[in-house]
C-alpha cells in the first residue's frame, strides 16, 4: 500500500501501479501472481465498470456541454460579480459549490474558475498561492460528501449497498456540510490575513472571456435546477411507485428496487439535464460532435482509475494481513457506524480516492455493517451519509488525483501550496465526520 502511494505521488500512471502493485502484494502473501490478476483484481475492477459506467459517462458529458457552451463560466461570473473582489475568498469558494452541486466534474469546475481566481486574488491582495485551497474547499469537499442530493458519484456509490437515495440523511449531511463550509473559509480568510498577497502564481496565465458571448445565468442554472428536481422526483416520487417485482427473477439480477432506484433516478436525472442543456445551447457549441466526444472520453480516465484502485482494494481485501487489520476496526467502540467509517476512511486514504476507498469498504464489509446496523435500529440512510463523509477526508492526502491536477494548473509544488488544502480538505472534513457520528449515535438518520 505503501508504494501504492509512493508511486503515485512521484507521478506514476495509476493504471500500471494498481495492478503491479496488487501482484506485488499477492507476490509477498505467495499467492499465486495469474490467479490472482484473473479471479481477485479483474473481477473488481471490472464490477466497477459495469456498476458506475453510466454515471461517469454521463457527467463528464454533462460538465464537458457546461464548460463548452459557456454555462459554467456564465454561472462563476455572476457569482463573482455579485459578491466581489472584497469577498474573493468565498466567491471562488461558492462558485465551484454551486457548479459541483450541480453536477459539473470537479477538473472542469477548477480549469473554468482559475482563471477568475487570479483575477480576483490580484484585486483583493490575497496570497494566490491560497488558490487551490479555495477551489479544493467548494470542490472536494462539502458538494461532494455532505450535502444532500449532491449527483457526486461518491454520494452514488453506497446506493445499491444500502437501498438508499442521494438524499439520504439530510439533516446530518446538511449540518457536517456547514462545518467544512465555515470551518474551511474562516481558515483561509486567517491564513490569507497572515500572508504577503503575491506568493507565487506570477507567471500565472490568465484568460479572459467577453461576457456577451456568455449565455444567461438563467440559462445556466436551468440544467442544474434540472438535475436535482428530476433526480428527486424519479427517486422519491415516481420510481418507487413502479412495478419492479421482475426484478428478482435471476434474469434481471436478483436484486430488490432499493437497490437500483438511487441509481436509476440519477441517471435519468443527469440524462434530462444533458437534453435541456443541449436544447438551449446547441447554438453556442463549436463542434456538437466534438464536445459529446471529449466529454465522453473525459469520463475514461477517472473511471478506470477509480476502477482499477478498487481492483488493487480487492486483491488486498484477500490478504491475511487484511483481516487482522479489519478484526480492530471491528472492535473500535461505537457500533457499526463508526467501524464503517474508520474502515472508508483508511482505504480512502490508502488509494488517494473517496470512491476507490468506498468501493473497496462497501465490497469488504457493507453487508456486515448494514445488518450490524440494523441489528443496532440504525437507519441505513446514516450509513450511506457517515461512508460518504468518511471518504471526503483522507482521500485528499497528498497522493490524490484531484489534488495533483488542481496543483498542475496552479502552477505550483505541494511544498508550496499543499499545506493549506490540507486543513480544508482533509483536518476540517474529518472534524465534519467526528461531529457527523456524534449526531448518529443519538439521532440516528435524520
Amino acid at each position: 500500500m505503501s508504494l501504492l502511494i509512493w508511486s503515485v505521488y512521484r507521478g506514476w500512471p495509476v493504471l500500471l501501479a494498481a495492478p503491479l502493485m496488487a501482484l506485488l502484494a499477492a507476490a509477498l502473501a505467495a499467492d499465486p501472481l495469474l490467479a490472482t490478476l484473473t479471479q481477485r483484481f479483474m473481477p473488481a475492477t471490472g464490477g466497477f465498470v459495469v456498476a458506475f459506467f453510466p454515471l461517469f459517462l454521463l457527467g463528464a458529458v454533462f460538465g464537458k456541454l457546461m464548460e463548452a457552451s459557456g454555462a459554467a463560466m456564465a454561472l462563476a461570473r455572476a457569482i463573482v460579480g455579485h459578491l466581489g473582489a472584497r469577498h474573493a475568498l468565498p466567491a471562488v469558494v461558492l462558485s465551484c459549490a454551486a457548479l459541483t452541486y450541480g453536477g459539473v466534474s470537479l477538473f472542469v469546475v477548477a480549469f473554468a474558475i482559475y482563471p477568475l481566481a487570479i483575477a480576483l486574488f490580484r484585486a483583493a491582495g490575497l496570497p494566490l498561492r491560497l488558490i487551490p485551497a479555495a477551489i479544493a474547499l467548494g470542490a472536494f469537499t462539502f458538494t461532494m460528501s455532505a450535502l444532500p442530493g449532491s449527483p457526486s458519484i461518491q454520494n452514488a456509490i453506497p446506493m445499491p449497498y444500502f437501498g438508499t437515495t442521494v438524499f439520504a440523511a439530510p439533516g446530518l449531511g446538511l449540518i457536517s456540510g456547514a462545518i467544512m463550509a465555515v470551518g474551511g473559509l474562516i481558515y483561509l480568510s486567517h491564513a490569507a490575513a497572515s500572508n504577503t498577497a503575491t506568493n507565487g502564481l506570477e507567471t500565472a496565465t490568465e484568460t479572459q472571456a467577453n461576457s456577451n458571448e456568455l449565455p444567461s445565468v438563467w440559462l445556466a442554472l436551468a440544467p442544474i435546477v434540472t438535475v436535482f428536481g428530476s433526480n428527486f422526483v424519479l427517486a422519491e416520487l415516481a420510481l418507487p411507485n413502479l412495478d419492479l417485482v421482475y426484478l428478482s427473477e435471476p434474469a434481471w439480477g436478483g436484486v430488490t428496487p432499493s437497490q437500483v432506484i438511487g441509481v436509476w433516478a440519477l441517471i435519468g436525472a443527469l440524462t434530462t439535464a444533458i437534453i435541456l442543456l443541449f436544447a438551449l445551447t446547441w447554438r453556442r457549441l463549436e463542434s456538437v460532435k466534438e464536445t459529446l466526444t471529449d466529454g465522453a472520453e473525459a469520463a475514461l480516465v477517472p473511471l478506470f482509475n477509480t476502477a482499477v484502485l478498487v481492483g488493487f482494494g480487492a486483491v488486498v481485501a484477500a490478504l491475511p494481513a487484511f483481516s487482522a487489520v479489519s478484526a480492530l476496526v471491528e472492535d473500535i467502540p461505537g457500533g457499526a457506524l463508526t467501524g464503517l467509517a474508520a474502515s472508508a476512511s483508511l482505504l480512502a486514504g490508502i488509494t488517494g480516492s473517496a470512491s476507490g476507498g468506498m468501493s473497496i469498504a462497501l465490497d469488504a464489509m457493507g453487508a456486515h455493517y448494514l445488518e450490524l446496523a440494523l441489528s443496532e435500529g440504525q437507519d441505513p440512510a446514516a450509513l450511506q451519509r457517515i461512508v460518504t463523509l468518511a471518504t471526503g477526508g483522507l482521500d485528499a492526502l497528498p497522493h490524490n488525483g484531484a489534488v495533483v491536477t488542481l496543483l498542475g494548473i496552479a502552477g505550483l509544488s505541494h511544498r508550496e501550496a499543499y499545506g493549506p488544502i490540507f486543513i480544508v480538505a482533509v483536518v476540517i472534513p474529518v472534524g465534519s465526520l467526528l461531529a457527523a457520528l456524534f449526531l448518529a449515535s443519538w439521532l440516528g438518520g435524520f
